[in-house]
């Protein structure tokens, strides 16, 4: 995993100017060099405080109480444990908990094995995947929306099954649901795509409709959109 770190604006771990509340965030990593680097990304970047680092999961339980922390960044496999596990436990003390899965492996189809009404804010990132700064940062903003991030990288190694639905899709509605499923809010899809916002918003009506995804937001349509996607393509190997 590359991660490029961003040039610290002046004072380092200085907040930003326009008064929003940083995200709280712990990172759970067995591997003492991973788990420094993580944290000390976390800490420098304007959006984001470091709350705590563990190594385990009983440390983990014992550090990040119910409301300490919006997002966890989390190994999947520690040495007491397993972090998806510990990920949904969490989450059930705290449902609006954001977790980022973290695993040198591609294991990214574990999202689609989440307790159906905890799908929401769970991102996955491969430590493999030549990984920016603004990649992480954008998946623990997605998790702490109650949206879902998958690898940009291992999405583009992606195409639909041979029966997928995602075939009835046309080329710019599969662009946007790709972009959705790596965690871009509408005004992001409409700048990366050079579309107005009401066209996103427009196609993803239709997107949801062909895939068979309840529009209602309680239902959290973006999450499920972007686990469909994952269900319905195979990777490269």
């Amino acid at each position: 995993m590359d991660i490029s770190e961003r040039t610290p604006r002046a004072g380092g771990t200085s907040r930003s100017s326009e008064g929003v509340t940083p995200l709280r965030v712990g990172v759970v990593e067995d591997q003492p060099l991973f788990n420094g680097m993580l944290g000390d990304l976390i800490d420098k970047h304007p959006r984001t405080r470091l709350v705590g680092r563990a190594t385990t999961v009983a440390h983990a339980r014992k550090l990040f109480l119910p409301g300490t922390v919006d997002v966890l960044t989390m190994d999947i496999e520690l040495p007491d444990g397993n972090g998806v596990s510990l990920g949904v436990s969490l989450k059930r003390q705290t449902p609006e908990l954001g977790i980022v899965l973290l695993s040198a492996y591609d294991l990214m189809d574990m999202l689609l094995e989440m307790p159906e009404d905890m799908r929401g804010g769970w991102s996955y990132l491969s430590k493999k995947s030549a990984l920016t700064s603004d990649t992480l940062f954008a998946a623990i903003e997605a998790s702490a929306r109650g949206d879902s991030m998958l690898d940009p990288e291992l999405l583009a190694h992606a195409a639909p099954r041979a029966d997928s639905v995602l075939h009835r899709l046309t080329d710019r509605q599969y662009a946007v649901l790709q972009l959705l499923a790596q965690g871009l809010s509408n005004q992001g899809i409409a700048a990366r795509l050079g579309i107005a916002e009401k066209s996103v918003q427009n196609h993803l009506t239709s997107i949801y409709s062909i895939l068979g995804v309840p529009a209602d937001s309680a239902k959290n349509p973006r999450v499920l959109a972007a686990l469909t996607l994952l269900a319905e393509t195979g990777r490269d190997s």
